[in-house]
């Protein structure tokens, strides 16, 4: 609903009919209270003087004969008039002969001389003194007085004008109001869609309504104007947009165009330093072989100087050539499966002597188990050889270069970490751009091509991973994260198993899983240590094994076709050996109400999805514990 201030033409139209209704009101008031309080007046005056005459009449007799006592029982009958006070006769010398007072009023006091005969008014009371004549003689006076109730009938004759008064004005407004809609109602319209144009800026609004007349012309009007300012504040707006992505497409190019040509200057001075640096050593080893031919060590360490800076030159120029043949699209990797400790031998060939040149401590934790990688084993390595081989350059000599790894979700996360120069937090979005320097001061003193991080994210692309970088700052290392796909069956393991991996105690373990590769390559693990396995994948299958088999330990998937686990760990507990068997719940429901549903199913384990080796090996071992202290 709009609001309707005192400024409003409608405000305005509905005071003027409600002030001019109310003068009028008020004057016909005034006037009218005016003669009803003449009329009010006269009314007392004169039936009070009707009263006096009575009393008059009939007490003039007494005064006659000088009967104070008829006089007194004359004056009592007032008291059907309890509107009367008081009231008193007075002889002609002015003496009072007899008098009368209500009860209520009995210490009014009566006056000396009654006065002039007449009316007047005295402390709100009417007071009337009228002769008592008889044959044209003056006999007494009488005196009495009464309630004017003036003011009652003020208060009274106010109240009724002014209800009447108010509901006059009530009317008067709605009627108003109602009368004047035709025209304020349009022209609120108009400033209401005034406004809201002012604040939105919306200049499709319109006024509603096909009122006739001159409003009905202003309103058509108003829109027309609406529409035409809405034609022009659109092409204006396309206008400026188009100006502005213009001018903001053109100063991306400048800045773009800028950082290439820096860029481009660092290179090449990088390229000329980078391919400086090498020559000179292998210039100098060149002098040592020509003077010194005869000397068989100063010739070896020569052939070692200039054959380490030979492979530096050939890393340069390997990472230009790979760098250009990615943006050519002619780049390609020959996919097959590979192992992860294999790809980690081959880039810790590559950069083993960088490291140990600058005197850094390596530190490497790789999963236990065989890993498989679908990829490019040269270009794999290539990935991490780079990672590496930046982190021992900016990092301080003597420093700590570190490369982990771990499996989770299917996927290899391998980490490459240091404690080096770090990264500013403006430069982690960038490290991975063509030709970015992490470092670019002069004072230097490992520098790069800044192809190295950028090769290696591409690669990785390649292989559907992804690399990401974190640092906490200048001067707080930095910290490569890797993330490949691996390969989810595992190899089976071909190769007779070592003494020492065979377990001392063997049990009976049976295996029931849907997931044929998964339970498959367990098992393999299982049969490899010496255990006896009973494989199955249905759950009547694995009770009728269970029953056959009574097997010590018992690994359930509770997701079994034609029975859920948490039925089969009950049959299992039923049978004569039943209670002797270790229930394992294996699945990939972890909540709490998950391993609350398998305990109260007999199980005594409950290990979730994706399962290592590891835990497997924990809980046959920790059984093992258990007999030997029974034992």
């Amino acid at each position: 609903m709009p609001t309707h201030d005192t400024g409003s033409v409608r405000s305005k139209l509905i005071i003027m009919a409600v002030s001019t209704t109310f003068v009028a009101l008020m004057s016909a008031a005034i006037a009218m209270l005016l003669y009803d309080l003449r009329t009010f007046q006269q009314y007392w005056v004169d039936d009070l003087t009707t009263q006096a005459d009575i009393i008059a009449s009939v007490t003039a007799p007494a005064l006659a004969f000088n009967d104070a006592k008829s006089a007194q029982q004359n004056l009592a009958v007032l008291r059907v008039r309890p509107q009367i006070l008081s009231g008193a006769v007075y002889t002609a010398a002015g003496a009072r002969f007899a008098s009368y007072a209500q009860q209520s009023s009995a210490d009014l006091s009566f006056p000396v001389k009654p006065g002039k005969p007449g009316y007047r008014i005295e402390h709100g009371e009417l007071v009337v003194v009228h002769n008592i004549v008889e044959n044209g003689e003056l006999l007494g006076t009488v005196y009495l007085r009464s309630r004017y109730g003036l003011i009652d009938r003020l208060i009274s004759y106010a109240t009724i004008l002014g209800g009447v008064m108010l509901g006059a004005l009530v009317i008067a407004a709605l009627v108003a109001s109602r009368l004047q809609q035709s025209i304020t109602r349009p022209l609120l319209a108009v400033t209401n869609v005034a406004r809201e144009v002012m604040q939105r800026r919306d200049f499709t609004l319109r006024v509603p309504g096909n009122d006739s007349g001159e409003i009905g012309v202003l309103v058509t009007a108003f829109n027309d104007m609406l529409a035409e300012i809405g034609r022009r504040s659109h092409a204006l707006q396309e206008a400026n947009l188009t100006l502005e992505h213009e001018m903001q497409v053109r100063h991306r190019a400048e800045q773009a165009l800028l950082v290439a040509d820096r860029r481009k200057d660092e290179f090449l001075a990088t390229l000329a330093h980078e391919l400086r640096n090498p020559l000179a050593p292998i210039r100098t080893g060149l002098d040592i072989l020509r003077l010194r031919s005869g000397d068989a060590q100063a010739t070896q360490r020569a052939t070692d100087i200039m054959e380490r800076q030979l492979r530096q030159m050939v890393r340069l120029v390997d990472d230009l050539l790979d760098v250009s043949r990615i943006n050519t699209g002619k780049f390609a990797i020959k996919m097959g499966r590979v192992e992860l400790k294999a790809v980690v031998n081959d880039a810790l060939e590559v950069v083993r002597s960088y490291i140990e040149l600058h005197g850094h401590e390596l530190v490497i934790d790789l999963p236990d188990r065989p890993v498989f990688l679908n990829g490019d084993a040269t270009r794999l390595a290539q990935i991490l050889s780079n990672l590496l081989n930046n982190a021992a350059k900016y990092t301080n000599r003597g420093g700590r270069v570190s490369l982990s790894a771990r499996v989770e979700d299917k996927n290899l996360i391998v980490t490459v970490a240091d404690n080096g120069i770090g990264i500013a937090p403006d430069m982690l979005n960038s490290v991975f751009e063509m030709f970015v320097q992490v470092d670019s001061t002069l004072e230097r003193t490992n520098a790069g091509l800044g192809v190295g991080l950028s090769l290696a994210r591409r690669l990785a692309e390649l292989h559907n991973g992804t690399i990401e970088v974190r640092s906490g700052g200048i001067g707080r290392g930095s910290e490569f994260t890797v993330r490949l796909p691996i390969v989810v069956e595992p190899e089976l393991p071909t190769k007779t198993t070592p003494a020492a991996f065979i377990s001392a105690e063997t049990y009976r373990i049976l295996l029931a899983d849907d997931n044929v590769d998964f339970v498959n390559s367990i098992g393999a693990l299982l049969s490899a240590m010496g255990h006896s396995v009973v494989i199955t994948h249905n759950g009547p299958d694995a009770l009728t094994a269970a029953a056959r088999f009574c097997p010590d330990f018992a690994f359930l998937d509770i997701g079994l076709p034609q029975m859920s686990g948490y039925d089969l760990a009950r049959g299992i507990r039923k049978l004569s050996c039943g209670p002797m068997t270790l229930l394992i719940a294996v699945t990939g429901w972890g909540q709490e109400k998950d391993r609350q549903l398998a305990f109260e199913a007999g199980f005594d384990h409950h290990m979730v999805k994706p399962v290592r080796f590891e835990q497997i090996e924990e809980i046959l071992s920790n059984r093992a514990i258990v007999k030997k202290m029974r034992t």
